[in-house]
């Protein structure tokens, strides 16, 4: 059973080995979600990029626009691989970014808004591997609702794996998932943390609300004590440190 992590470095350690697992068994489309408001996506790109060392020129990394492309090339000088933008408004564009010699893509925090021009990537990428590392990806004010939003998810959002998953719900409770495992939801009481579910699925909010209103798990057996009583103010600590 994989701990809760003490830092955002922990995480995204973490983050690194599940996304590895997921890719071995097959999946061709995962996602890692770190779920901090205060979170500078730079940083946590950077310390997620030695997943794909082996690769050297064979990654391709794409931002949502120029400028975050620009900055990592700026900053990151002694890259192997090419930096890119998915930008939008540029279809015809889009084939020319997607060489046959690209065999895996990191996607760093594309939004709702690039989701049209991300889902045509993809389809070039076709069955290559892919990460979206901390995508915005569920935005209802730009993917809409109803039917038109169920159509995008049935097509294209519901076809990412999320192999790595923290949030913090509040200060007392967060949802985690670290692939194999599955999804849980944790409380913490007094010194320590309480898994008080364990889901096959990612619980909504809904589902997150009856749990606690419960107190109590859907599991067969008694919430599990994880002895991580400062976990997210260390998370929280390590994110301003990033951000200074």
């Amino acid at each position: 059973m994989t701990q809760l992590p003490d830092t955002l470095e922990d995480a995204i350690a973490q983050a690194r080995e599940a996304t590895k697992a997921a890719l071995a068994d097959g999946y061709t489309r995962v996602q890692v979600d770190l779920l901090f408001p205060e979170l500078k996506q730079m940083p946590v790109a950077e310390q997620f990029l030695p997943l794909f060392a082996e690769y050297e020129s064979r990654l391709k990394v794409f931002f949502a626009d120029a400028g975050g492309a620009a900055l990592a090339r700026r900053d990151w000088v002694d890259a192997a691989f090419q930096i890119l933008d998915i930008g939008t408004g540029r279809a015809a564009s889009i084939q020319s970014k997607i060489k046959p010699e690209d065999e895996i893509f990191l996607f760093v925090s594309p939004s709702a808004v690039e989701i049209p021009q991300l889902e045509k990537v993809c389809e070039i990428i076709g069955d290559r591997p892919l990460v979206m590392l901390n995508p915005r990806l569920e935005d209802s004010g730009t993917v809409g609702i109803g039917y038109a939003a169920r159509q995008i998810r049935e097509r294209f959002l519901n076809t990412i794996e999320s192999c790595y998953y923290l949030r913090p719900v509040d200060e007392n409770t967060a949802v985690f998932r670290c692939y194999p495992g599955q999804w849980e939801v944790l409380v913490q009481k007094g010194e320590t943390w309480e898994k008080i579910a364990e889901l096959p699925k990612k619980p909504s909010g809904d589902d997150i609300d009856y749990l606690l209103m419960q107190g109590q798990g859907q599991t067969s057996t008694e919430g599990t004590p994880m002895k991580k009583p400062s976990m997210l103010k260390s998370l929280q600590r390590f994110i301003k440190a990033l951000s200074s």
